[in-house]
């Protein structure tokens, strides 16, 4: 039986890797050896970046509620302590929108959370 080239195999697989590669700077967008090796690289890139980004908006919206409730006269961590005793379940994504978009309704909860205390 005659044997079976790998030409389309080959050039799909290359065409693959170059695809993914477009944009990158100078050879690693237009040679196969360094293109794959700067896909495989930009990948473990982003799997890290996507763990990283859960991290860093769980900062920045413990950040936002920190600065309201310093200006309604408590910390960050006496203000979930209380609500956590006062029974009220909002996560901190709901917590730091509310202290951005209404003033009033979070001034309410640090009342909530200094009354549960």
């Amino acid at each position: 039986m005659a044997r079976i080239k790998g030409a389309v195999t080959t050039r799909a697989r290359r065409k693959k890797i170059l695809k993914a590669a477009k944009g990158y700077w100078g050879a690693k967008s237009r040679h196969f050896k360094m293109a794959k090796q700067q896909v495989m690289k930009s990948g473990n890139y982003a799997f890290i970046g996507r763990k990283q980004k859960k991290r860093d908006f769980r900062r920045l919206w413990i950040t936002r509620i920190s600065a309201a409730c310093k200006a309604n006269g408590m910390n960050y961590s006496t203000f979930m302590n209380g609500l956590k005793k006062a029974g009220v379940d909002l996560n901190r994504k709901m917590l730091s929108e509310i202290a951005i978009s209404d003033k009033e309704a979070f001034a309410a909860l640090v009342a909530t959370a200094k009354a549960a205390l």
